[in-house]
């Protein structure tokens, strides 16, 4: 297979572009997109002395003048209404004027978050991605959702902003644990899964490769991913219809992080995803008779993902579940909405599946 270009354009309403390649130079990239001016880097406490200082460097040698650097505590708690309200007040005693531009070095958290205080900070500034993650590289950093938790649930503060430009350096993810890897590499599956075609036969060849740290099959399934990610987006940049086949697997896994506490070492959101898909494998055979269960199995196997979950209450999972923001008025009273596949690139949406149904499903995908 030859490997694939460094960079996909998302023709969203504002066009970007993503770069994936090693030893990115970011200044040449960013330069190619924004003319220099002011800017905040905003990161998390893992990320920052890791990476922010030669980012700021390169973002200055360019011609930028960074006006504030943020540094948020690693970890899901940072996507709350008290920590942006922490950034957006520093950003302001900075002077990041409304023609600034936030980079969300980081992350998912960070990317989500950033995103979040770009999109309201002065009524809108530029947003650049520096995803930092294998996770965010493949799925967060693109397509525009951003937002903030709530006790009540994941996501439930957030909108819509596409960044001017998403610039994913592969060195930075050999800082990454091989956990962190393998939990990126669900989203990965995720996306092969949907995406069917030559994706879906490519995670056989390099799924290993990339869970070992290989360049070039990280290179490639990252592309992949954002390139069928980018499709989608493409044609439905708002999530009012097709954009929900990208849940497959979440409405699960976002009931089970939430019973889990959102314990990112109990359970990560990969492997959180990674049981919801194949909880929602075992939906797929039962209600649409698609027999994938072993592929999912084999997939994540090969990604280095656990079989099963925590053992967390299933009632707690259900209970989640019905307050998932995808929910609609038009949802019955105990049946949930679920991303299904009728086979590899063939996701349907909005099934239905009962209580009872979901139930079975989870607790087959749980530690006893």
């Amino acid at each position: 297979m030859n490997p694939p270009p460094n960079s996909v354009t998302v023709a969203a309403a504002t066009p970007y572009e993503v770069r994936v390649e090693p030893a990115l130079d970011l200044a040449a990239a960013v330069s190619e997109t924004l003319t220099p001016g002011v800017a905040a880097v905003l990161t998390d406490s893992t990320v920052g002395p890791l990476h922010a200082r030669t980012v700021v460097a390169g973002l200055e040698a360019a011609g930028w003048r960074v006006a504030d650097e943020i540094t948020v505590p690693a970890g899901e708690a940072s996507k709350s209404l008290k920590v942006y309200e922490n950034v957006v007040r520093g950003m302001a005693r900075a002077g990041v004027p409304r023609g600034g531009t936030l980079f969300a070095l980081g992350g998912g958290v960070v990317g989500d978050l950033g995103g979040f205080v770009a999109s309201s900070y002065m009524r809108g500034i530029d947003l650049v991605q520096l995803p930092t993650s294998l996770l965010a590289m493949v799925d967060s950093s693109v397509g525009g959702k951003v937002g903030l938790d709530l006790p009540e649930g994941k996501n439930l503060v957030g909108a819509f902003l596409q960044p001017r430009l998403v610039a994913a350096d592969l060195d930075w993810l050999a800082t990454l644990p091989p956990r962190q890897i393998s939990c990126g590499l669900a989203e990965v599956v995720k996306m092969g899964l949907l995406a069917g075609g030559g994706f879906y036969a490519d995670l056989e060849n390099l799924l290993g490769a990339a869970r070992d740290g290989e360049a070039e099959a990280l290179r490639a399934l990252i592309v992949h991913s954002v390139r069928y990610k980018a499709s989608v987006v493409e044609r439905d940049e708002r999530e009012s219809g097709e954009r929900a086949v990208l849940n497959y697997g979440h409405t699960i896994a976002h009931g089970l992080e939430a019973a889990a506490g959102y314990d990112l070492l109990l359970l990560p959101h990969g492997e959180a995803v990674a049981a919801g898909m194949l909880a929602a494998a075992r939906l797929s055979r039962d209600k649409l008779g698609c027999d994938l269960l072993e592929a999912h199995e084999h997939l994540l196997r090969a990604a280095g993902l656990p079989p099963k979950g925590p053992a967390v209450d299933t009632g707690a999972v259900l209970a989640a579940m019905g307050r998932d923001k995808k929910r609609k008025p038009s949802d019955r009273e105990g049946e949930y909405p679920f991303v299904l596949l009728k086979g590899a690139g063939e996701p349907v949406r909005d099934v239905p599946v009962t209580a009872a149904e979901a139930r079975l499903a989870i607790e087959a995908v749980l530690e006893p």
